[in-house]
Parts: structure tokens; C-alpha cells; sequence
């Protein structure tokens, strides 16, 4: 081994005390969010009816490059950040790879993934604002997970709206769920309007985020003092998130090693915004440049075989319209295992940057996901989550080009969390049972025909 430590921790004092928004130095900015009565520009007096003050100021905001933290949420931050950078030398030694691999792990902390990150961030405005308790929706369980904890912290109710067929797999991440105080429902369900459409038009669905949101959002609006919060997808979770990157470019600088390839999961964005959020703003300020790749699994293929058109962000057609890369709002992915990528858009923002060829995006099967996941879990000593193993998947296989090409690149990827409550998808996979559906080009067609028509 080189000189390089296994694992490279900043101290308390180095967790950064500002968010970085990525498009303050976009010089083409992401495509307002409509109001799908009047396809005008929502404003922030709109918005005032689902999401917190201070979320929605962020959410708007597309000149200020870096956003002070608030004290309290760093301090609460100090719980579980910084977290570490680890160099990956036991995954490399079995690869036979001359590259170097490196992964930010988000996982070390109660909610098991990075999604605390935005949780508390989010809970905290609310309580700040005075209101009583929010609504969200969770799909794998890490983002419900997260907020129930957040919301615990700051004495507010929580209601989650989770997948159905992650309500049904993931049996112990909804009681950790309960445990935190949270009331959670699977989705679609019959106690909103919306999820009585919904299971109306799609008799025994396992549910999508599409639908879980539209519930959330009409159990918001119809509920005094209470708002909605998404973990994923918008501008205000991308920026929270990237504190993961910010703390990752630091990380990286202080061992003097300038990756070559950056990857992350993406299903609605939040993760892979995050991680490569300061990398990122390198590129677009022209100081530096980096392959970054975002990976979506093939069952629900949003940036590779998605159409970038605007669409409603939920299946339920409630929240406002977002220009991105969609497989159409009325797209119900199969029951995947990867529950947290299973959103049928991307961020607004990540869309953008895709459109102008700023970042490369792929999508895998599975079963190759899940044979990555046990490969890592067998070398680096981590079960990692579903989602985070997409990631993985394609950092063995750069890493494996590497090998091919003799190229000593680095390569850094986001280990988002944990897959301790993803053990329904291992037994599957261990057994054998594991298949791979990838959606026709007709499945797509007919979901594409359902977008909007927007000129």
C-alpha cells in the first residue's frame, strides 16, 4: 500500500459552514417551474402553500454561490459529520485495477444514509416558521427514515406517504420509522383523494415516488400548519446535500489527489447533486474538468431513454411542472429493489447540466448491480444499499477499464448508506429469484403520450 490513508477523516472544525449552489455559475439556467394552471413561472407566494419560507427562497435562488448553514444545523450536523473519504484498497487488490477507488460513506449515522443531511436542514425551517408538522413521502425508507429522526429532534409531527412495495420488503425500516414518532402509509392509499385516483386507474400497483408525493402534498395542503417537504429532486435538497461534495474536495485536496471520474446514483438527484456539487462548479467556471457519471437502474432509466420535456413531478398531476428528464408522471417503475430510484423524473438542475453535456449518465441491470454490491460488501465490509450499489457497479467497471487500457485514473464514488434493511433484496438476489425488467419502448411510448403539451 501507498502512503495514502485507508480512511481520511476532516475534523469537526472543517465541516463546511456554507451550502454551495451549483447554479449561481450555471450561465444557462434550469427551466422555471410552472404553474400547470397557467404554464406562468411559479412565485414564491405560490409555493407559500406547500413548502416553508426559507425552503422556498432557496429553492428560488439562482445568483447566491454559497448559502450560510445556520449554527443549529451545524451543530446538529456534528452528530454524524464529517464523514469519511475511504480509500477502497481491498476492492482494488481484487479488481487487479491500477486505478485508485475512493468513496464518501454517508451511511454512519442512525438514518443510515445521507438523506439526514437535507432532513434536519428542512425540519429545522419548519419549526423555525411555527408550524405544527410536515408531510413527505419515502420510497427504499432512507428520506422517511431521516425526517421521522429530524422531526423528533425539533418536537414535529411527521407523516410519510412510503411506497407500497417498500412498505411491504422493508418491514423494519418503517417500525424505525414509527419508533421516531412518524405515522406512516403506504402509498397509493385510500386516505387521500389522490391515492383513491390513483389505485382507481391502477388496480393492485405497488406505487410509485410519483404517487407517494401526490399524497404527501394533498395531506399538506389540507392540514393547518403543516407543509410539505421532498427529499430529493429540488434545487433547496441539492443544495443541502452538498455538503457531502464540499466535504469531499476537501478531503481529496488535503491527500493531493485530483479525481478523474466522479460517480453517483441518481434516481430523483439528491445524492449525486450533492457529491458532485463543488466538482461540478470547477467545471462550469472552466478552472478544472472531470468525467462525472450519474447511474439510474435500467428499470427505470429516467436520463438515458427519458424524454427532457416538462411534466408533472407527480403521478397524481398536484405539484407544479418541472422541465427535466422524465419517463412520463402517469410511468409506474416495476417493483425494483432499488426503492429510492424509482422516481419517474430528475432534478431540474442535473437535467440541465445532462442537456448541455456536462455529465455522462448510464443505466444497469440488477442482478449486475447486486453482484457489484456483494463484491464491495466482500472486500470493503460494508453492506451497501441498493441504490449506492449502482454506484458501485460502475466504478468496477471504470476501474476494470482501467485495467484493460493500463490507465492509472482515480475514481471516486458516493456510498450513499446502508442496505442493513434491504435484506428482502439480498435474500432474492442469494436465492436466485432476482430478475431484470426493462421497460419497452412501448411502455415508454405510451407514458410519453401522457406528457403535457407545452410549446
Amino acid at each position: 500500500m501507498d502512503k495514502i490513508p485507508y480512511k481520511t477523516y476532516l475534523s469537526e472544525n472543517e465541516i463546511p459552514s456554507s451550502w454551495y449552489n451549483m447554479r449561481a455559475d450555471m450561465k444557462r439556467k434550469p427551466a422555471p417551474m410552472l404553474n400547470p394552471g397557467t404554464l406562468q413561472p411559479m412565485t414564491a407566494k405560490e409555493l407559500d402553500k406547500v413548502f416553508c419560507e426559507e425552503l422556498i427562497r432557496q429553492e428560488l435562488d439562482e445568483t447566491t454561490p454559497y448559502i450560510p448553514i445556520p449554527e443549529e444545523i451545524r451543530s446538529f450536523y456534528q452528530m454524524f459529520r464529517p464523514s469519511p473519504l475511504i480509500r477502497a484498497y481491498f476492492l482494488e487488490q481484487a479488481l487487479g485495477t491500477p486505478a485508485e477507488i475512493y468513496y464518501k460513506f454517508e451511511g454512519n449515522n442512525t438514518s443510515g444514509s445521507h438523506k439526514l443531511n437535507s432532513a434536519v436542514a428542512q425540519a429545522y425551517y419548519a419549526k423555525k416558521q411555527g408550524l405544527k408538522g410536515v408531510t413527505t413521502e419515502t420510497g427504499a425508507g432512507q428520506w422517511g427514515t431521516a425526517l421521522s429522526m429530524a422531526c423528533a429532534f425539533f418536537h414535529l409531527d411527521c407523516k410519510v406517504f412510503m411506497v407500497k412495495c417498500s412498505y411491504e420488503q422493508k418491514p423494519f425500516r418503517r417500525e424505525v420509522m414509527r419508533t421516531y414518532g412518524a405515522d406512516v402509509t403506504p402509498s397509493p392509499s385510500m386516505t387521500t383523494e389522490v391515492g383513491r385516483s390513483i389505485n382507481a386507474a391502477h388496480p393492485g400497483t405497488t406505487g410509485s415516488l410519483g404517487c407517494a408525493i401526490s399524497e404527501a402534498v394533498e395531506a399538506a395542503v389540507t392540514r393547518e400548519g403543516y407543509r410539505y417537504v421532498l427529499g430529493s429532486v429540488l434545487n433547496q435538497v441539492l443544495l443541502h446535500q452538498s455538503i457531502i461534495g464540499l466535504e469531499t474536495h476537501l478531503a481529496l485536496k488535503k491527500l493531493g489527489v485530483k479525481p478523474d471520474v466522479i460517480v453517483g446514483c441518481a434516481g430523483g438527484g439528491s445524492n449525486l447533486g450533492g457529491l458532485i456539487a463543488p466538482f461540478m462548479g470547477e467545471k462550469l467556471r472552466g478552472e478544472a474538468d472531470y468525467r462525472i457519471i450519474a447511474v439510474e437502474p435500467a428499470s427505470c432509466p429516467s436520463f438515458t431513454r427519458g424524454k427532457y420535456a416538462y411534466d408533472f413531478c407527480d403521478t397524481g398531476r398536484v405539484c407544479p411542472l418541472q422541465k427535466m428528464y422524465t419517463l412520463g408522471h402517469d410511468f409506474i417503475p416495476s417493483p425494483n429493489h432499488a426503492g429510492g430510484l424509482r422516481y419517474h423524473g430528475m432534478s431540474s438542475t442535473l437535467s440541465e447540466l445532462y442537456a448541455q453535456g456536462l455529465m455522462e449518465a448510464a443505466a444497469v441491470e440488477q442482478t449486475r448491480v447486486f453482484e457489484a454490491a456483494r463484491e464491495f460488501a466482500r472486500t470493503e465490509g460494508i453492506l451497501p444499499a441498493p441504490e449506492s450499489a449502482h454506484a458501485i457497479r460502475v466504478a468496477v467497471d471504470e476501474a476494470l477499464r482501467c485495467k484493460e487500457q493500463n490507465r492509472k485514473e482515480r475514481i471516486v464514488f458516493g456510498l450513499t448508506g446502508t442496505g442493513y434493511f434491504d435484506m428482502v433484496a439480498y435474500q432474492k438476489f442469494n436465492d436466485g429469484q432476482m430478475s431484470d425488467y426493462i421497460p419497452t419502448d412501448e411502455d415508454l411510448a405510451a407514458s410519453f403520450a401522457k406528457l403535457p403539451k407545452i410549446d
